[in-house]
């Protein structure tokens, strides 16, 4: 009687059989398509340093004091679902200890709000949905995923152009390696601004077009390498006015070398940083490699089982012998 393979070997077989197939699914497949800049996004980032400020109380610019950046980052749900578009609205401020906490944006010294379409897979910028200012570049509020160590263009939106970051190793924040790039920005002309003469050094003329100037003392940012998100940052801005033609500055309004994340601000980045690259790599390399193992151990074992389920025919007890060409032994009655 032959034998037939058992329903436990078919199913080792088939189960190990899945478990091959699902592993280059989840790493060629699922886990590209989860790398997606999230929708509901909503984080506030405070940056805090030393520097100068023009003091409109006083008029005139003082130095030595501390400043205070916080920038709050929300998603627009709604918006993103329908378009399909990575939606953020930015508002930015710049204050002082005399306008912290920053509940009232017009006693800033700097206030801004804006908004921001990427496509959720490349974080290139995306025209539409309202998006205020027009930007362009490969990094903005994060890098894109799967961060490369190469030169980025990062958009700069006092500058209102991209600046190049160059690449420049390693950094570990709070405990977590992220890839360190900087940049610096020199003085250009951004705009202009109408004052009193006075202040630009024109005292006989009661206002002046003045030029507005920017530069950055340095621009470092850390990012983590899988999502792109940045762990730190540090910023120097210098913003000042000179008198219209002049080759000087005349009035500093805002200069400070350094200005970076606050020790909450990077646990908090860091912590986000972990939660998001960790379940990346769950999907894209930890379950796939598990999967793939247990998959081809179980597919040979099922293998293995099914073969010697099937192979030859049986013997029942009781049964005579198995070549079918010999005879029974006769007995001559004298033997008996």
């Amino acid at each position: 009687m032959r034998r037939t393979a058992s329903a436990f070997s078919l199913l080792t077989l088939g189960l190990g059989a899945f478990l091959l197939a699902l592993a280059p699914l989840l790493a060629w497949y699922v886990e590209p398509r989860a790398e997606r800049t999230p929708l509901d996004v909503d984080t506030t980032t405070v940056f805090t340093g030393t520097g100068s400020y023009f003091d409109t109380g006083a008029v005139r610019t003082v130095h030595g004091r501390r400043i205070t950046v916080t920038r709050q980052v929300r998603g627009d749900v709604a918006a993103g679902e329908k378009s399909g578009r990575a939606v953020w609205d930015v508002a930015t401020s710049v204050d002082t200890d005399a306008t912290l906490p920053a509940s009232d944006p017009h006693d800033a010294l700097q206030w801004t709000r804006e908004r921001w379409v990427t496509d959720r897979a490349t974080n290139a910028p995306v025209h539409c949905c309202g998006e205020q200012p027009s930007f362009a570049g490969e990094a903005y509020l994060k890098f894109p995923f799967d961060v490369q160590k190469r030169a980025y263009r990062w958009w700069d939106n006092t500058l209102g152009a991209t600046v190049t970051l160059s690449y420049r190793g390693t950094k570990r924040v709070k405990g977590h390696e992220g890839y360190r790039f900087t940049g610096t920005v020199p003085a250009t002309r951004t705009g202009s601004r109408l004052v009193p003469g006075a202040i630009v050094g024109q005292p006989k003329r009661n206002q002046v077009l003045a030029e507005e100037w920017y530069a950055n003392h340095g621009i470092e940012l850390v990012a983590d390498p899988k999502t792109g998100r940045i762990v730190y940052a540090a910023i120097g801005p210098r913003k000042t006015l000179r008198a219209p033609g002049a080759a000087k500055d005349a009035v500093v309004l805002l200069d400070s070398e350094r200005i970076a994340f606050t020790p909450a601000t990077q646990r908090q980045q860091v912590a986000l940083a972990r939660d998001d690259s960790g379940r990346l790599r769950l999907l894209g390399t930890t379950l796939p490699l598990a999967a793939g193992a247990a998959g081809l151990a179980l597919a040979a074992l099922g293998a293995v089982l099914v073969v010697r389920g099937r192979g030859g025919r049986g013997r029942s007890a009781g049964s005579g012998p198995s070549n079918p060409d010999s005879s029974p032994t006769v007995l001559e009655p004298s033997t008996m």
